[in-house]
């Protein structure tokens, strides 16, 4: 997508966060170049794509965890890197892939360090910051598990409380890096599940990566799918998921067909065999199958 046909989808909705014309790599090793993308504000946005096709790398870039080697990130029309950490940490909350938190470390506590960007030093903990983290716990269904120990949590709750303190710093704008990893699949519904009500509930902008396209398709406004650090297709799920995109982008043949649940776009992969016909010519004549 060129800077130009981002300015025009922009008429219809506003761009808080843009990566413009970014070439991005680590130690002289380039993972994407010039490369353009817009996150709708007030959206839920995923980005999709192989292993090892830049998706992490673009999330770090917008989080300005990584300096381009080209091009800029743009928070609110500001070069992300010209504004005061402080600042930038106030507008816009990162929850990083697989976060930990210190052993002995309460609940309570490791939301309460989300008000960290809102506290001058010595500041006194104030009633804004009490409610920030009550409101937190709240929108995230935690309170009953403030005084508990992160180590202690199961896998859905810790992911909870993460967002929880990504909540607290009070941001409008929220990234995940991969938020569903290592979680089964109820865990994985409980905080997709949770991140649409925040959007439904207070408008939050939120940037996935995930690895699991009909997750992006079903919990989506707006879709980015890399590939080789290109974007090559970005848009509604419905208006871009397409057998050829996922050709292209995962390098295998599918159907793709209505969800019958959310009416989303649902890909399915075709198998060079098929998997039930091998496993019915394996079972000899006579023999049960378990």
């Amino acid at each position: 997508m060129t800077l130009s046909m981002l300015r025009t989808e922009r008429d219809a909705t506003h761009v808080r966060l843009l990566a413009d014309g970014v070439t991005l790599g680590y130690e002289g090793v380039e993972v994407a170049r010039d490369l353009t993308v817009g996150v709708p504000d007030g959206e839920i946005t995923c980005i999709v794509g192989a292993n090892a096709c830049g998706k992490s790398t673009l999330l770090r870039a917008m989080a300005r965890l990584l300096r381009p080697a080209a091009g800029t990130v743009l928070l609110d029309g500001a070069d992300i890197h010209r504004l005061p950490t402080r600042m930038v940490a106030t507008r816009l909350g990162l929850l990083p892939q697989a976060p930990s938190a210190p052993a002995g470390l309460r609940v309570i506590d490791l939301v309460a360090r989300g008000r960290h960007p809102h506290r001058q030093w010595l500041q006194r903990w104030s009633a804004a910051d009490e409610a920030a983290v009550s409101e937190a716990l709240r929108l995230t269904d935690t309170e009953s598990l403030a005084d508990r120990y992160v180590d202690e949590l199961s896998g859905g709750q810790r992911q909870r409380v993460w967002i929880a303190m990504a909540l607290a710093q009070d941001t409008d704008v929220l990234l995940l890096d991969e938020p569903t990893t290592y979680l089964d699949i109820a865990h994985q519904v409980e905080v997709l599940d949770l991140l649409l009500d925040l959007n439904d509930r207070k408008s939050t902008t939120i940037v996935m990566v995930l690895h699991d396209l009909n997750q992006a398709a079903r919990y989506s406004d707006h879709l980015v799918a890399l590939a080789e650090g290109r974007v090559v297709g970005a848009g509604r799920p419905d208006e871009i998921i397409t057998t050829d995109l996922v050709q292209r982008v995962f390098g295998i043949d599918c159907a793709v067909m209505s969800d019958p649940i959310s009416q989303t776009p649902m890909v399915v992969p075709i198998s060079r065999q098929n998997p039930r016909t091998r496993r019915e010519r394996s079972v000899e004549p006579g023999l049960a199958t378990i």
